[in-house]
């Protein structure tokens, strides 16, 4: 009895150490995107869960906000910023791995509800007459102090004159997707925003849009990078992104890539 006890006791330290020795399963890495890129985000991940059979989880919001929080040491190991700059910022302060790559360019629409009184233009002229007779009291936009989408907004009503008549009725959106709800939702009476949030059926089934003249504002030029102690299936990630089934489905939700730039 007491060798069988001997053995049952060797038996688990041996189960123990077996166990001990066993990878620690892979921790899923957190993702920091630009809101303009929920829809082809979540398509490009549910095939990456697929190809690859990992993970990531995929946290969207403003690149601004994204960016201070990552200087200031918030876990994300892979950013794909709609603003370039902030990745080369967090290159140059030694939070990224590298300079990354840039893996798209955005554009804008103007956007209305179907019940809207805005008559869609790509030169915004149905807009500047709305405006001026009192026919539009709210208009979308992300907030363009930290969003670059609601930057670019602002530049193309600078460029046609718009800026300071529409201010006083400006909705201001934490990030471009919320601009967008709030112009889909009858909240406003139109809204400038992301195309690539256009394109999607739920957006593209609540009212007109117009594709905005690239002329009208500074090319959003979207770059990703690694961040500092990225684990194995964020550089998985980063670089499945990059590979052409991720690149068609980019292109199909309006994005310009790279080598289509000249970039």
């Amino acid at each position: 009895m007491k060798f069988m006890r001997h053995r049952l006791v060797i038996f688990a330290v041996g189960v123990l150490g077996f166990l001990s020795a066993l990878p620690a399963a892979a921790e899923v890495p957190a993702v920091a995107a630009a809101s303009d890129l929920k829809f082809v985000l979540e398509e490009i991940a549910a095939r990456f869960r697929v190809d690859a059979r990992q993970d990531v989880k995929l946290v969207f919001g403003s690149s601004g906000n994204f960016y201070r929080q990552i200087e200031q040491g918030a876990p994300f190991q892979l950013f794909l910023s709609a603003d370039e700059k902030f990745i080369l910022q967090l290159a140059d302060a030694g939070k990224a791995v590298d300079r990354g790559t840039l893996y798209a360019v955005g554009r804008i629409v103007l956007f209305a509800p179907h019940d809207s009184p805005l008559e869609m233009d790509a030169e915004l002229s149905g807009l500047k007459t709305a405006l001026a007779d009192g026919r539009i009291q709210r208009f979308a936009i992300a907030n363009p102090e930290h969003a670059p989408y609601g930057r670019a907004a602002e530049q193309a009503l600078k460029a046609r004159g718009l800026w300071e008549a529409l201010q006083p009725k400006l909705v201001l959106g934490e990030n471009v997707s919320q601009a967008a709800q709030f112009a889909i939702s009858g909240s406003a009476q139109g809204g400038i925003f992301a195309y690539s949030l256009a394109l999607s059926p739920k957006v593209s089934a609540s009212g007109n849009y117009v594709l905005l003249p690239e002329e009208l504002h500074q090319p959003l030029r979207q770059r990703m990078a690694l961040i500092k102690g990225a684990n194995a299936t964020a550089q998985a990630f980063y670089r499945y992104l990059q590979q052409p089934a991720a690149r068609q489905i980019f292109k199909r939700y309006g994005f310009a890539l790279p080598a289509e730039t000249g970039s």
